[in-house]
């Protein structure tokens, strides 16, 4: 559909209306504020505290109206001059001179960047969608750096407005939480209803957002990418922005632009390493991608709740209590069942004959048609709003292009058991959680990464994948009254099968993941006996060379024989009784026959050091340099300057360790850390690649993210001046290994506190920005946007 009115037109009322609906809700966000600084001012607290939150609740309810005032009065001239009309008290800057930047604009700088941020991360995908629609009425690439639709320019003039209205920094802080959120709200509404009021006058209803992917160069200590799902939480690093030249106002968040962090989906990101501490300062990218979602999901309950009251009410209801289940009318039951045993015979008769013409679009076709036949079925408008969601909702996943062809076949076979489900339990439309929603998104995100033609891996990986899809959809189909747990049951066993699949079936990944599990459980057993032998050796008088001798080199020699012949072989065995031999003769000797002893032994002891060193992969180098550090503490033994050990302690000391493996500590407790990965060099090959550098330092969010990675998901890697797709094979134990794997079946290996570095410095990216079936619930959004009546209607 062709735009109403001629583009510079339309962009200028675009404008004016993202004015209006900023104005409109500015009262509940004053009063909201108001309330909260009411409510924190009624706390208990230290008289100091409740002294200041007084003043500050006392401060805003004397300039609630001026601060309101201030801030209508920017937005219009704003809107006038098309870019922030606010008070500055710095002078203009000159490139040829230099000075000292003034506290108040610091503070500035450091308010407006933390809320322009604040809004970005609830509103980045309403806001990406209307700079593509102002941009191509205006014919121009990209908007203005200070345009006013931009985030940063609303929140220059609201806290300009703060300050003149009399309210201090200090309050602006207290509440700062609450501010955040509310603008953010107030923001995304604003640009949602602009979107929705564009598309009407035609313009762009299907947003292409790749004029504004770019890609930009990400290195550890320069350009550092982040996108929404990865790294949109909290604040920035101050210093990063502030007195450097150029336009303040422009730093503080104008010059964001796109990146392909995902194929089909978009990211953020900005120059310099301001961007990492961003990323840094943020909550766990996994609940803020939660979040996304469940506001995605909110928004769709608001606007069809307002056309069918009781969609929402039962939805409401059923989230609360997701055991008690509706019924399905039985005219609308018999319907689906229809469908699905019509859907389920084409689908099975072109496969006996070989017909490859039933594809995915056929049988999306197929479903249109017949979901008038649904409708008419329906016993209640809520059903009929539910047939219509669920029909967007497959819809654009059966129309997305990153899933195999041959999958999106089954996915469509999964419509009618998924409608039947949504129409019996409502909060599929509420939660993120629910087991039908799960599935489809964990299905997806394990076949959105891979091409099965980039190598004999991503071809096993696609047909083993389609075969497990192909039963899953099956099973679902042959329960179809058993509600949520079907989608459940079918979820843990599709979570075990990727398990097993890559560690015992996959030849690309099976001997990468045999590989890695021996990594672990070497470095375990390490660990563990680093810390049972400095439990025995705590009150015996050894000689420092030779403890630090067991605890950093004898220990790794036992791990790694234990791994290659069992904890009870002979090889380990002898390696054992080599320790207890090396503490015996580095004991003192004051007898001539001891002395004797200990040169008659010494011979072999030195042979199965060296034997020991060589097997745990030590170079003959370092070996020399152990072994002399070990004759200088025998040499001490032999003047009689070592402590005496007693026999008894000595008898106790071998028995104990030749049962060292009944003592250890639990595996579960034992954290394997970055030092230890650092001795690691030893298993590079081919076929595997242990990463040992990049990143940088992450945060607990960070280390959080990096524990929540789903196996089986697609990720994009960039290292070694490459960037590759790479897919999770496998998690160790806790978590704190992890190994990816390439299309060509390469495997690459990471500890967490390393995988957590890549991921904070976005040098490794989701492939996916969104679940599934959030973009799908987005896409559904848009339509209802352009005609909401589709709800209700019976076509």
């Amino acid at each position: 559909m062709a735009p109403s009115a001629a583009p510079e037109s339309l962009a200028a009322q675009a404008r004016r209306r993202y004015t209006e609906e900023l104005v409109k809700g500015l009262v509940g966000v004053v009063q909201t504020t108001l309330d909260s600084a009411r409510a924190l001012a009624d706390k208990p607290a230290e008289a100091a505290v409740f002294a200041r939150r007084r003043d500050i609740h006392q401060a805003l309810h004397a300039g609630a109206q001026a601060w309101h005032r201030g801030i209508v009065g920017g937005l219009r001239a704003a809107l006038a001059s098309g870019s922030p009309v606010t008070r500055s008290d710095l002078p203009p800057a000159r490139k040829e001179t230099l000075s000292l930047v003034p506290d108040d604009a610091i503070e500035l700088e450091i308010v407006t960047s933390r809320l322009a941020l604040a809004i970005m991360d609830r509103a980045s995908w309403e806001f990406a969608d209307l700079r593509s629609r102002v941009a191509h009425l205006e014919r121009r690439s990209e908007l203005e750096a200070h345009d006013m639709l931009r985030a940063h320019v609303l929140a220059r003039i609201v806290f300009d407005a703060w300050r003149l209205a009399g309210l201090t920094p200090e309050g602006w802080r207290e509440l700062q939480a609450v501010l955040h959120d509310e603008f953010a709200l107030l923001a995304e509404e604003a640009y949602h209803e602009t979107n929705r009021w564009l598309v009407e006058q035609g313009v762009l209803p299907e947003v292409d957002l790749r004029p504004f992917i770019r890609r930009s160069r990400t290195h550890a200590h320069a350009t550092l990418g982040w996108h929404p799902s990865a790294s949109t939480r909290g604040g920035l690093d101050d210093s990063a922005r502030l007195g450097l030249g150029g336009d303040s106002g422009q730093r503080a968040g104008a010059d964001l632009r796109m990146t392909p962090a995902a194929r089909g989906g978009y990211a953020y990101a900005r120059d310099g390493v301001g961007e990492e501490t961003r990323m840094m300062t943020r909550s766990a990218p996994l609940v803020r991608s939660r979040e996304h979602a469940e506001a995605v999901l909110g928004r769709l309950n608001r606007l069809v709740g307002r056309h069918v009251p009781a969609f929402a009410a039962s939805t409401r209801a059923q989230h609360l209590q997701p055991e008690v289940a509706r019924l399905v009318s039985p005219g609308l039951a018999r319907a689906i069942d229809t469908v699905q045993h019509g859907i389920r015979q084409r689908v099975a008769a072109a496969s006996r004959s070989g017909d490859q013409a039933v594809t995915a679009p056929v049988l999306l076709e197929e479903l249109h048609q017949r979901k008038q036949a649904l409708k008419k079925a329906a016993a209640t408008p809520e059903e009929r709003a539910t047939i219509e969601i669920v029909a967007l909702l497959f819809q654009s996943i059966l129309t997305e292009e990153r899933i195999p062809a041959g999958v999106r076949v089954w996915f469509a076979r999964l419509q009618m058991p998924v409608l039947r489900v949504a129409v019996g339990e409502p909060d599929f439309f509420a939660t993120v959680d629910h087991p039908a929603r799960r599935l489809i998104d964990r299905m997806g995100a394990c076949v959105m990464g891979f091409d099965s033609g980039s190598g004999s891996a991503g071809a096993s990986v696609g047909e083993a994948l389609d075969k497990e899809i192909k039963r899953i959809v099956q099973v679902v189909e042959a329960y179809p009254d058993t509600g949520r747990r079907v989608f459940q049951t079918v979820l843990a066993e599709f979570e075990k099968w990727l398990e097993h699949y890559f560690s015992s079936e996959n030849e690309a990944t099976r001997k990468g993941v045999s590989l890695a599990q021996q990594v672990e459980q070497r470095e375990t057993l390490a660990i563990q006996y680093t810390i049972e032998l400095r439990r025995m050796l705590a009150e015996v008088p050894v000689q420092e060379g030779v403890r630090q001798f067991l605890f950093h080199i004898w220990a790794d020699v036992l791990a790694t024989t234990a791994v290659r012949h069992g904890a009870q072989g002979e090889q380990t065995r002898q390696m054992k009784r080599a320790a207890a031999d090396l503490i015996w003769s580095a004991s003192a000797k004051v007898t001539r026959e001891e002395r004797a002893e200990v040169i008659r032994k010494l011979p072999t002891l030195l042979k199965s050091l060296r034997e020991g060193m060589g097997a745990a992969g030590i170079d003959p180098a370092k070996q020399g340099e152990q072994i002399q550090q070990l004759n200088n503490s025998l040499a001490a033994a032999f003047t009689a300057k070592a402590a005496v050990i007693p026999d008894e302690r000595l008898r106790e000391l071998m028995e104990r360790l030749e049962t060292l493996e009944e003592l250890l500590p639990d595996a579960q407790s034992v954290d394997i850390d970055e030092s230890m990965m650092l001795d690691l060099s030893g298993h590079q090959s081919g076929e595997l690649e242990i990463v040992l550098d990049g990143g940088s330092m992450p945060t607990p969010a960070m280390l959080a993210w990096a524990r929540e990675l789903q196996v089986g998901s697609w990720y994009m890697l960039e290292r070694g001046g490459r960037s590759e797709a790479v897919q999770l094979a496998w998690h160790g134990m806790k978590k704190q290994l992890s190994l990816f794997v390439t299309p060509q079946g390469r495997c690459v290996l990471f500890q967490q506190h390393r995988l957590a570095s890549y991921l904070q410095a976005g040098l490794l990216l989701p492939a996916q920005d969104e679940a599934l079936t959030v973009r799908a619930t987005r896409s559904a959004l848009a339509k209802l946007d352009v005609d909401v009546s589709r709800l209700l209607n019976s076509r």
